[in-house]
Order: C-alpha cells, then sequence, then structure tokens
C-alpha cells in the first residue's frame, strides 16, 4: 500500500477509511505544522497511536494512562514514576495485575481511551504530510490493543463538518475574549460545565483564545467549541487583544523619513498612478 500524500488532499478520516477498507496492517506516519503522529495498524484496526513530542510521549506512559483514567491515585502514580523507570509498560502492566492494583480490563479500556483521544485531536488537522509504512509494528515495550476504526471514522466525519462551522464562526484564535455588558445577568447562577468555567476563568482583553487554549489544555476544535456556545449565549464578545497592533506593521519603514502627511500623499500618488496604467 504506498501511500503518501498532502492532509489537504486526503483527511485523517478519509485515510482511516483506506486503511480500514483495504484491512490493511502498518503504521501511519502524520507530521503537522508543528506536531507529528505514529498510528499503528494490525489488519485494519487501531493497535497503537502516538504524538511525537517529549510531553505527549510521557502523557502516554502507563502510569499516567492509567491516572488519567482514575484508575491509580496521585501517590500511586508518583511510586510509580519513581520505581517504574526502565520497566517496559508490559511489564509493568503485569506487575500492577499481579498486585491487585487493576485488572486487564481496565488497562486495556484505559488505552484504548488515551488512543482514541490521539485520533480525535488528529481530525482537527487539516495541513501536513503523511506516509503509510507496512514494515512497522507496535513498539516491543508497549501494550498493543484492537479498535475497530468504522465508529472513528463516523465520529471523524461529523467532527470535520463541526471544524468547518467553527473554523467561519471563529476563523482567528489569536483575538481575546470579553464579557459582555448585559444587565441582570449573574454569571455564577450561568449553567457551565467544568471546561466552560475553566475558560471562563482566564477570559481577559489581554489572553488570546490560543493562550486560553494552551492554559486549558484544549485543542483547536475543543477551544473553538467552547467560545461558540459563550458567544451564542451572549455571555462574551470577540475583542482584539490588547497591546495587538492597530495597523499594518512596516508602513514607516516602508517610507523611511516621511511624516504621515507625507505617506498619505505618496500613497495617493501611486493609487492613481497604477489606476492610470
Amino acid at each position: 500500500m504506498a501511500l503518501q500524500g498532502d492532509l489537504q488532499d486526503f483527511t485523517v478520516t478519509q485515510l482511516l477509511n483506506l486503511v480500514n477498507l483495504a484491512n490493511k496492517s502498518g503504521a501511519l506516519l502524520i507530521q503537522g505544522p508543528n506536531e507529528g503522529a505514529r498510528l499503528i495498524f494490525r489488519q485494519g484496526r487501531l493497535a497503537y497511536a502516538q504524538l511525537a513530542n517529549e510531553a505527549a510521549a510521557a502523557q502516554g506512559s502507563l502510569p499516567e494512562v492509567l491516572h488519567r483514567a482514575e484508575h491509580i491515585n496521585d501517590a500511586q502514580l508518583n511510586t510509580l514514576r519513581r520505581r517504574a523507570v526502565g520497566m517496559s509498560d508490559k511489564e509493568l502492566g503485569l506487575l500492577l495485575i499481579n498486585a491487585g492494583y487493576v485488572t486487564q480490563t481496565e488497562i486495556l479500556e484505559s488505552l484504548q481511551a488515551y488512543y482514541v483521544s490521539i485520533i480525535q485531536q488528529l481530525f482537527t488537522w487539516v495541513e501536513g504530510r503523511f506516509k503509510f509504512d507496512a514494515r512497522q509494528d507496535v513498539p516491543q515495550n508497549k501494550i498493543p490493543v484492537r479498535i475497530a476504526l468504522e465508529d472513528l471514522i463516523i465520529d471523524g466525519s461529523r467532527q470535520m463538518a463541526e471544524w468547518d462551522q467553527l473554523s467561519v464562526e471563529i476563523p482567528n484564535l489569536d483575538m481575546a475574549l470579553t464579557f459582555t455588558d448585559r444587565p441582570g445577568v449573574n454569571l455564577k447562577k450561568v449553567n457551565l460545565n467544568v471546561e466552560e468555567w475553566r475558560v471562563v476563568s482566564y477570559i481577559n482583553p489581554k489572553n488570546s483564545i490560543r493562550q486560553i487554549a494552551k492554559a486549558s489544555k484544549m485543542n483547536d476544535l475543543e477551544i473553538r467549541r467552547i467560545v461558540y456556545g459563550l458567544l451564542q449565549a451572549g455571555l462574551v464578545r470577540l475583542v482584539r487583544p490588547e497591546g495587538a497592533p492597530t495597523r499594518l506593521d512596516g508602513l514607516q519603514s516602508a517610507f523611511p523619513g516621511a511624516k504621515k502627511p507625507e505617506q498619505k500623499a505618496l500613497i495617493t500618488r501611486l493609487i492613481e498612478r497604477i489606476r492610470s496604467i
């Protein structure tokens, strides 16, 4: 299966569909503008997923995955971080099962949820390159799973449709948010979920939406979804971040030594000259 190309020509959802229909085994390598990912398939099913950066690699370790799934507590996580250095996920998983901390089912379900979360992030990647390598398999120290792709493909199609709409409504994450003046509205009485309250806590004309997303550990789709809901509810409005330039950079340097009236006159003459051509 010689498959490589650009994400502008094939979406991640379409790539998953190709792997599923061809019942293929191997690795789908994706390189976005700022991050990479590796998806391993066995006979058309997802067996492993990994983001390329070091922070994501640490979050993908078995202790971190089990802690995120609330199968181990903070103290147990810290203990494993100290004592499990050098152990493979397979060795550690067997140790935890034998010690009665978790079951095999809990380990597999936690890993499946984590790998699916990586796939969901990839659905928002619209720029980058991809390549399929049939020679790669799940790393020896990792625990493989078996996840059918059909539901992921359907979910990806829905997310892409939602992404297209939200990208139109909120095209620029470098804008900031400020609360609207709505007399009689008590924000404390508004029914918001935990993620929405987290975003609300960062709302300030000095903070861009991109900065809020990073502080809240949300991807572009998640932050757009929440901001869109807050906009529709009339609780916030988009504003230019404080301190952002209000004019095009480079105008002064383009006409060195010229004062604003002289710049304006020169620009006017240039426009008239272009019109006369």
